[in-house]
C-alpha cells in the first residue's frame, strides 16, 4: 500500500521556524513507516480571502485566481495531511485561517473522508493545545479522521523542542498505522456518518441550487444513505 503524508507549515519563519521542525520530524516519522511525504510552505503560497459567494456550492469551482485550487489538489491526493502552526493571540495564522475558510465546499461534501490527519503547535507559552484541538477539528469538519496533536512550548528557550519532535515522530508512525487500518476509531467514524447524514438533508434541501454537491453524494453513494 503506497501511502502520501503532506504537511502544511504555516509559519512565517522560513528555515528557522521550529513549526516546521514539529511538521517534519512528523514527516519523518511517516516516512521511517514506508510513506511518501512532502510539504508545503503556507507562507509562499498567493492564498486570496473566500468572498462567501457560494459558486463552489452550485459548480466545485472558486471564482478566485490564486495558488488554492493547486494546493487543495495536493491534499486531496494526500492519504494523510499533517498542519502546523503557531499561536498567534490564541489562534492560528491569517494564511492557513485563509485556506480553511476557502474549504466551505469540502465541508458540505465531507472532502476528507477516508483520509487521517494530525496537528502541531509551537508556542511562547504553554497554550498550544487550544491551536491543537482547532487544527483538528478544521480536519475533522472536512471528513478526516484526526489521531493526535503535539505542541511544545518554546518561549523560554528550545529545551523542550527536541522532547516534542521524539513525540512528534511518534504521531507520524500513528498516522501511518492509522492510515493502513492498525488503529481504529469507532467513535470519530460514528461522528463523521452523523455529519455526514446532516450535510445530505442541507444539499437535498438546496439541491436546486448547490447542483455539484449533490452530484458529488449521488457519485459517492451517499444521496440515498440513512444513517
Amino acid at each position: 500500500m503506497s501511502i502520501k503524508v503532506l504537511g502544511l507549515n504555516a509559519s512565517p519563519r522560513g528555515s528557522e521556524s521550529r513549526t516546521l521542525r514539529l511538521v517534519e520530524a512528523v514527516l519523518d516519522g511517516a516516512r521511517s513507516l514506508g510513506a511518501t511525504t512532502s510539504i508545503v510552505d503556507v507562507y509562499s503560497l498567493e492564498i486570496e480571502y473566500c468572498t462567501a459567494c457560494t459558486a463552489c456550492y452550485a459548480s466545485g469551482e472558486c471564482t478566485l485566481c490564486d495558488d488554492f485550487p493547486a494546493l487543495f489538489e495536493r491534499m486531496m491526493d494526500a492519504d494523510g495531511i499533517v498542519l502546523g502552526a503557531p499561536n498567534y493571540i490564541d489562534s492560528i495564522p491569517a494564511p492557513m485561517k485563509a485556506i480553511f475558510d476557502r474549504m466551505a465546499d469540502a465541508v458540505h461534501c465531507r472532502m476528507f473522508t477516508g483520509k487521517y490527519g494530525c496537528s502541531v503547535s509551537t508556542a511562547g507559552g504553554p497554550n498550544f493545545d487550544p491551536i491543537l484541538e482547532y487544527m483538528n477539528h478544521a480536519l475533522s469538519s472536512f471528513g478526516a479522521i484526526t489521531v493526535g496533536g503535539v505542541g511544545v512550548s518554546v518561549g523560554r528557550g528550545l529545551q523542550a523542542l527536541p522532547e516534542a519532535e521524539e513525540k512528534a515522530r511518534a504521531l507520524g508512525h500513528t498516522l501511518v498505522r492509522s492510515i493502513r487500518g492498525e488503529i481504529l476509531y469507532p467513535e470519530q467514524e460514528e461522528m463523521q456518518r452523523q455529519r455526514r447524514e446532516y450535510f445530505r438533508q442541507l444539499i437535498l434541501w438546496n439541491k436546486d441550487r448547490w447542483t455539484h454537491e449533490y452530484d458529488w453524494y449521488a457519485r459517492m453513494g451517499w444521496m440515498e444513505e440513512k444513517v
